[in-house]
Parts: C-alpha cells; sequence; structure tokens
C-alpha cells in the first residue's frame, strides 16, 4: 500500500466517523452525504456501504438501501451486517420473503447471537401469517363490501356515554368541535359515530372522478397541506394557524393522513367527519400510505384494531379505495401526492380514466402517482424507494406544457422547512408533520393560493407537544425492533 492510498483510507475513517456523528444527531441526508464520500476514498470497505444502507432506510429510501446493504454484501459475504441491513430494508417495503432469506443468513453467520434468533423468529411468523391470509383472501370481485353489511342505525348509544354524539344523519361543525375536543383530551368517539362518519364519507369520496377539478373564485383563498401522519396534535395546531375547514376556507390535504404517528385514528375521523360537514370545505386524495400492505407494517391496522375493531380495519381499507388520485385547481395547479411518470405525453384525461377502485398497484400511473419523486438531474432515473421512480426538471416541464398547466404541487417527502421548491420552481414539495416520527427536527408547513393570481404563500410552524405514546406505537412488531 503506497502513501496516497493509506492517507486515503485514514482520511476516510475520520470522514465515517462524522458520518456517524450526523447519524446520531438524526441529519441523515448529511450523514449519507459523508457516507458517499468515504466510500469514494476507499470503496472497498463493506461498514461504509452498510452505514449509507441504514442511513437511506432512515430517510425511507429503501430502494438504495437495498443496493448499498447488497454492494456490502458483495465486497465481505461474511459480514452479517450487511445481510441484516438489507432484511430490515426489505421489511419496511412489506418485502417479508425477502427479508426472511437475509436474516436467516445473519443466523448462519452469528449462529449464537440472540438478537437474530430474535428477529428471524418474528420474521417467520410474519411470512407463515401471509402465507395463511393469501390462502384465505377471497378474490376482490367476489368479495362483498364490508361497508353494505354495517347499519350504524341499529347500534345503541348507551346513557354512560358522555362523548360528542351525531344527532340524526347530519355531521354539524359543534359535533367536530366536541369530538376534536374529546380526542385532544385522549377519549374516544364512540363506534356508532365512528361508523357513520367512515360510512358517509366513503359515499361521497365514490362518487368522486379520479381527478378532481377544484375552481377557487377570485378573492378567495385556499390551503394544501401535506403528509400528517397520525400526528393528530401538529393537525390541531394547523386549524389553529389557518381556521377550520370551511366553505370560505377550503383545504385539500394531500395524502398519507394515516401510519407511523400514533393518533392516526383521531386523524382520518376528523378529516372525514370535515368531509361529512360540507364537501366543499376539504378535498382528500389518496397517499401511498392509504394503503393495506403501508396499513399493515406502519402502525394504522394495529392503531385501529386497539381503539375501534377489525371491522374498521376493512371499513377503512375500502374507504381509501374510493380515494381521488389527484386535484387540479383553477385549471393552473395539478396537486398529487408523490409525483409524475415513467413515459412523456401522459395527459389529464389518461388520469381522469384511471380506475381507482383498487389496492395501489406495483407499477403504471396509479403506482407512479402515489410512489414518485422529483430529482435534480433531468431526465428519469430509479427510485430511491424501490417504488415508482424519479424524474426530473424536464419531466415536469413538458407535463405543464402538455396539459396547459403552471405549477405541480406534491408530498411525499420531509423537507426541513417543510417544503421545498425545486425544477425552476415549477414543482412544489409540501410535507405538513413536523418533527417527523419525534426525530427528525423539520418544520411542517402549508401552502396557501388566494385568486387569481394563485401564487403559492409557503407558511412553515413547529412540533406541539403530544401524549406520551411514541410513533409507530401500534406498528407490526418487528419494525419496532429495527426502529
Amino acid at each position: 500500500m503506497d502513501n496516497s492510498e493509506n492517507s486515503n483510507t485514514d482520511r476516510a475513517e475520520e470522514i465515517k466517523l462524522l458520518a456517524n456523528e450526523a447519524f446520531k444527531a438524526h441529519k441523515f441526508s448529511h450523514a449519507v452525504e459523508l457516507y458517499t464520500q468515504a466510500i469514494e476514498l476507499n470503496p472497498d470497505n463493506a461498514v461504509y456501504w452498510a452505514n449509507r444502507a441504514f442511513a437511506h432506510s432512515k430517510l425511507e429510501e429503501y430502494g438504495s438501501a437495498i443496493q448499498d446493504a447488497t454492494k456490502a454484501i458483495e465486497i465481505d459475504p461474511g459480514y452479517s451486517k450487511g445481510y441484516y441491513r438489507r432484511g430490515a430494508a426489505y421489511l419496511s417495503m412489506g418485502k417479508f420473503k425477502e427479508a426472511l432469506k437475509d436474516f436467516q443468513q445473519v443466523k448462519r453467520i452469528r449462529p449464537n447471537d440472540p438478537d437474530a434468533t430474535k428477529k428471524l423468529k418474528e420474521c417467520e411468523k410474519a411470512v407463515m401469517k401471509l402465507k395463511f391470509e393469501e390462502a384465505i383472501a377471497v378474490q376482490d370481485h367476489e368479495r362483498r363490501s364490508v361497508a353494505e353489511s354495517i347499519d350504524y342505525h341499529s347500534i345503541v348509544v348507551g346513557s354512560e356515554y358522555t362523548g360528542a354524539r351525531i344527532e340524526g344523519d347530519v355531521v354539524t361543525l359543534d359535533f367536530i368541535k366536541k369530538m376534536m375536543d374529546d380526542f385532544k383530551n385522549q377519549k374516544s368517539l364512540h363506534k356508532r359515530y365512528a361508523f357513520q362518519i367512515v360510512l358517509q364519507a366513503r359515499e361521497m369520496l365514490r362518487a368522486l372522478p379520479t381527478l378532481v377539478d377544484i375552481t377557487v373564485p377570485d378573492g378567495h383563498h385556499f390551503t394544501v397541506c401535506g403528509d400528517v401522519h397520525g400526528q393528530f396534535y401538529d393537525l390541531l395546531n394547523i386549524f389553529e394557524l389557518n381556521g377550520l375547514p370551511s366553505d370560505e376556507n377550503p383545504y385539500l390535504f394531500n395524502g398519507d393522513f394515516v401510519d407511523r404517528g400514533s393518533f392516526s385514528v383521531e386523524i382520518i375521523l376528523t378529516l372525514f367527519a370535515f368531509k361529512c360537514m360540507s364537501p366543499s370545505a376539504i378535498h382528500l386524495a389518496r397517499g401511498n400510505h392509504e394503503s393495506k400492505s403501508m396499513n399493515k407494517i406502519y402502525g394504522f391496522e394495529g392503531e385501529v384494531k386497539s381503539k375501534l375493531s377489525d371491522t374498521f380495519v376493512e371499513l377503512f381499507a375500502e374507504a381509501f379505495c374510493c380515494l381521488p388520485l389527484a386535484h387540479v385547481i383553477n385549471e393552473k395547479i395539478f396537486v398529487v401526492h408523490g409525483g409524475l411518470f415513467s413515459v412523456d405525453g401522459v395527459k389529464l384525461s389518461d388520469i381522469r380514466a384511471i380506475d381507482r377502485f383498487c389496492e395501489p398497484p406495483e407499477e403504471g400511473l396509479m403506482c407512479e402517482l402515489l410512489w414518485s419523486d422529483p430529482q435534480p438531474n433531468l431526465g428519469r432515473g430509479p427510485s430511491k424507494r424501490g417504488v415508482g421512480l424519479s424524474f426530473g426538471a424536464d419531466v415536469t416541464k413538458r407535463f405543464l406544457q402538455e396539459n396547459g398547466l403552471e405549477l405541480v404541487v406534491r408530498s411525499h417527502e420531509v423537507k426541513d422547512e417543510g417544503y421545498e421548491i425545486e425544477h425552476d420552481s415549477k414543482l412544489i414539495t409540501v410535507f405538513s408533520a413536523p418533527n417527523y416520527c419525534d426525530q427528525m427536527g423539520n418544520k411542517g408547513a402549508f401552502l396557501k393560493f388566494k385568486a387569481p393570481e394563485m401564487k403559492p404563500e409557503a407558511i412553515s410552524f413547529s412540533a406541539v407537544p403530544h401524549p406520551d405514546v411514541k410513533p409507530m406505537a401500534y406498528a407490526n412488531n418487528f419494525l419496532r425492533m429495527f426502529s
């Protein structure tokens, strides 16, 4: 080894230590940059690749994490952490069978490690459960809607119940205020009213087109919020800062209402209740987390079973399949949870024609609307997440031109200030869950538009305290083991 190689190796180690510090401080993007520098100086060190894989996982970039962990394994096939990191990333994507193979490998390399044994057992249990569920699953076209089997009128509300009540069939603002106040004090809503809200919201959503056109009259304003991810107390803060949804103060919540944060039931019942109260006061779009596979892993399913019942798990899944996939405001602004497409020439009419009443597929327009992300480079690239794709400013510009639009607004990614303007100001990301998962230290934001100019004004806000229930408290057992 000559001196320059020696000094590169030493310098790489120094940078790795800085990267580790950044990681400990929850500065995961910075950690990725530093591990990348270390890798450039010494690409044959498996530890750097495995560490970068872990940082990617923290950023929910599971596709990149799998690539890095695979590289670590190629460099050192006996390095158990490479398999461990890759297995954890597969798990986070819901790819249990691939994860199982990696944990079996960890166990082969470290047969006496109790942690490896425990994780392998959990993974085996999940795969068995999955196989069982697949075996008993009814084909979608044969399945009867659970919504049709529920008659909430027949559910009796006893006199001992002191919470919010809906008189008759109409959800009023007074009811919603009382319900939100009860939720704030960690009281629950009677199942009868929860059924009523979800069933009524489902009916309303089901009647909407896949792409919804919104008109904001001159002199009026409109607010767009990004992911709220079960952070109910931060949602209350948005309403404090910006007013409750009403016909004069309309909102669009752009997907990912649930999962991760442990107050997802409170959020979804609140948003659905506003939809019932006034369909034009609140618009709701589907995110990638309004899906069974995500809800199973990231906490919503567990939370619903704990706070409501198993029947509600199915009911919410049906309601989520009715959510529109995109909105166009004043024929200028295209709003979608994830992003744009793997092919050019997609017209708004193609989006309108998507049959959205299903679980999101693994590819195609619907998948890309929910999962894609912008990238700084031109053209298109693979997704960091392992689903969807990354698209550049040229893709954004062409899509807008071909459809006579001016701006893309999307969510789906944590941003330090709660928002970020990219692609020559033609694309804005807005994310409304501050200090995401109680650890990212980011601000949240919402965007305000006033007609006729419809220029976006971003308003950032910080996290507020919440009761001591940790994020992911209801998540899949072994995801908690890895967090």
